[in-house]
Parts: structure tokens; sequence; C-alpha cells
């Protein structure tokens, strides 16, 4: 079923953008919230236990994307979904870590 592989490029794009922030603070040797923090989410994880969550969300990534139908580069519908897959965490991800790192705070000129 096609739409099914738009949904596994979607989640993929997800993964893809989630394996970022971890493998990139973990590999500058900066703790990170992760979900095995405490409190989950919230609390920071060592640099190493970011780059191994880091590491499973690129796999996880790349499993969903590359081995699951067969992803087209120059195909709209599989860009559009691993896109919007890969926006819509980065977004999340931004409001989310943004209030630990001060960057929802409202720019004022």
């Amino acid at each position: 079923m096609p739409w099914l592989h738009l949904v596994a490029y979607f989640f993929g794009g997800a993964f893809l953008a989630n394996a970022v922030p971890h493998l990139v603070s973990g590999m500058m040797g900066r703790p990170f919230q992760s979900p095995f923090a405490k409190p989950p989410g919230q609390g920071l994880s060592s640099s190493t236990v970011n780059v191994l969550w880091g590491f499973f969300n690129l796999v996880a990534g790349y499993l969903l994307v590359c081995r699951v139908g067969d992803f087209e580069l120059r195909d709209v519908l599989d860009v559009a979904a691993l896109g919007l897959g890969l926006l819509l965490l980065a977004v999340f991800s931004a409001r989310h870590f943004g209030r630990f790192h001060g960057g929802n705070a409202p720019h004022r000129s």
C-alpha cells in the first residue's frame, strides 16, 4: 500500500530530525534532554547517552526511509511526507527545548 510508505517516510523524517540535536550535543560533549533523563524529556542526559540515542534515531530514520517501499527523491509525495515529518518534529523540538535553553524568548528591538 503506497500510503503506508508515505506514513513511514513521515516518521522517518521525524526520526532523522530528532537525531540531529542529540548527536550534535553528544559529540560536543554537552548534556542534553532525552527520554532517559529524570524527568524524561526535561532533565539532562550525558553526552554519551545522547550520542547513542541520536544514533538510534538515525538508524530508525534510515530504515523507515530507505528500507520501506521505494523512496524516490524525485517523487513529490515521497519528499513531502519526509519533509513534513522533519519540519513538524523540528518545530516541536524548537518549542519544547526552547523552554530550557532560552529559544522561546520574545525578540525585542
